[in-house]
């Protein structure tokens, strides 16, 4: 893919695993509220939730560099995704190891994107 902004930083990174019980509206927005403190991200708004019957739920957090996406699902399996996107850099070990521990992920994998 052509970097059609290459004046503009953005970095990105995908963190999916498997998780022991269930995430809630209120474990995502501490999730989100406490990666912004990892990864040193000033947040705009606190974490919006929303759950869809077909789907599971999701959240989103807007920080003045981006924001980051979490999705959860409890079937067919229990699982997590998690999308960030950002215009300033961090540091990728620190997010996956802080999900990693946050969720008490029996699997993880990431991607930097």
């Amino acid at each position: 893919m052509k970097d059609l902004a290459p004046e503009i930083y953005r970095q990105r990174l995908i963190v999916e695993g498997y998780c022991i019980r269930p995430i809630d509206d209120a474990q995502i927005k501490d999730y989100l509220t406490r990666l912004s403190k990892v990864l040193a991200m000033t947040a705009l708004i606190e974490p919006v939730t929303h759950r869809s019957d077909l789907y599971g739920w999701a959240g989103w957090i807007h920080w003045e560099t981006s924001g980051a996406h979490l999705y959860a699902w409890e079937q067919p399996r229990l699982f997590f995704s998690v999308d960030i996107y950002t215009c300033k850099a961090f540091n990728v070990k620190d997010a996956v190891e802080f999900t990693r521990r946050y969720f008490k992920a029996s699997q993880i994998e990431f991607k930097e994107a």
